[in-house]
């Protein structure tokens, strides 16, 4: 293939998370945005209209002989057909998190993309954002020596607040573990590679949820019918030990999204549902040393939820950099980071906890990962098409 070609992209599933993937993907030095599809044929309508790109049904979608990266946006519970069947029409694929809802399933994607010699990618792909790499080369560089113990969580009072339909969040297949939780695992994975064993537990703190963001379900009450905390022990083979936690059933707390203790120092990442902010390490028991990630690629703030009050910052949304690292390992053979491979490994870590939840003891976690391949500033601003951020 030639350098100067692009991949053409085609979009299934057109709810909430597709519009950043949309207006981001023509940013892209090797993405050509070609159409959407969704089952609700008028929601396709209207983005195709804002994007001037094509509105096509999914059979359509996956005959195109110029699409040649499916981006996989359903709900959790289609990911796997439509990846599947993606495949099965011979095109590279990324999804969303989580890969599929079931591990089995995942593994199965990852197995048919090896066979027939296609990438699958998955979300997130907030590691490969300036936080996450300039976290990742501090631990490279053995800043904080070796990484012996951590924290992780992710707390707040879940999705009724925000979402127009939440429904799924709190049916089995959402929840914080398998909603949130690829953020976190990813974030840890590229810093300390895979997990060997999880302790857990899991309960719902609150039977029901009343729905107050705008919208059709306003007012209306969901039966919560998957835990909505877990607290897990994670053990990695690096040796290290991380307390990992996600809950929807708490109303304020003040912990870091992720904190790693080495044996030379401390380290803070950002929080992994976002692709800047900054990052913190200590050396000893210094005083944290902050490094400011806004000014590398991909970490500008760009973005802002139109639910967020007046006084939120700003955050770097650069959601599709993952498409985009899946698209120059097709035509330039660089690093493929964002992979199934990890997405699935993170996959069978979530369903451990919640196994963890339910029977106790230690579960062990049978699937190996290599930590993704660090991303240079140089091979991040390669990706980008415009000229600045």
């Amino acid at each position: 293939m030639g350098t100067m070609s692009k991949l053409g992209v085609g979009v299934v599933g057109c709810g909430n998370i597709s519009t950043i993937y949309l207006r981001n993907i023509p940013n892209f030095r090797d993405l050509r945005l070609v159409a959407c599809a969704d089952l609700r044929g008028e929601v396709a309508r209207d983005q195709a209209g804002q994007f001037g790109i094509e509105a096509l049904t999914i059979e359509a979608l996956l005959a195109r002989p110029d699409i040649q990266i499916v981006v996989n946006l359903t709900t959790p519970n289609a990911h796997f057909a439509v990846s599947h069947a993606a495949l099965t029409a011979g095109k590279h694929v990324f999804g969303e998190k989580p890969i599929t809802v079931e591990a089995a399933d995942a593994a199965a994607l990852v197995r048919e993309a090896a066979q027939r010699g296609l990438k699958l990618g998955c979300a997130p792909d907030t590691f490969l954002g300036s936080g996450g790499r300039t976290a990742r080369e501090l631990i490279d560089a053995g800043r904080i020596g070796k990484v012996l113990y951590g924290t992780c969580f992710l707390m707040s009072h879940g999705m009724e607040h925000w979402h127009p339909d939440p429904t799924f969040f709190f049916k089995p297949g959402g929840g914080p573990i398998l909603d949130m939780g690829p953020y976190y695992l990813a974030a840890l994975i590229n810093l300390l590679g895979s997990v060997t064993h999880v302790q857990g537990r899991a309960s719902s703190g609150f039977a029901t949820r009343l729905v107050s963001s705008k919208g059709p379900m306003n007012g209306k009450s969901i039966a919560v019918e998957t835990p909505t905390t877990v607290m897990s022990l994670l053990h990695f083979e690096s040796g290290a030990d991380i307390v990992f936690m996600m809950s929807w059933d708490v109303w304020k707390h003040g912990h870091a999204p992720i904190e790693l203790y080495g044996t030379e120092g401390s380290l803070r990442v950002p929080d992994p549902n976002f692709f800047g902010g900054v990052v913190q390490y200590t050396e000893k028991g210094s005083d944290w040393i902050s490094l400011a990630a806004d000014d590398r690629a991909f970490g500008k703030p760009n973005w802002r939820s139109p639910n967020w009050a007046d006084h939120m910052p700003n955050q770097a949304n650069y959601r599709c950099l993952g498409v985009a690292d899946l698209a120059s390992s097709v035509l330039h053979g660089t690093p493929h980071r964002a992979s199934g491979a990890l997405a699935s490994h993170a996959l069978e870590v979530m369903h451990a906890t919640l196994k963890a939840g339910v029977e106790g003891g230690e579960i062990a976690v049978h699937s190996r990962v290599d930590r993704p391949a660090a991303m240079s500033e140089t091979d991040a601003l390669a990706l980008w098409a415009a000229e600045t951020f």
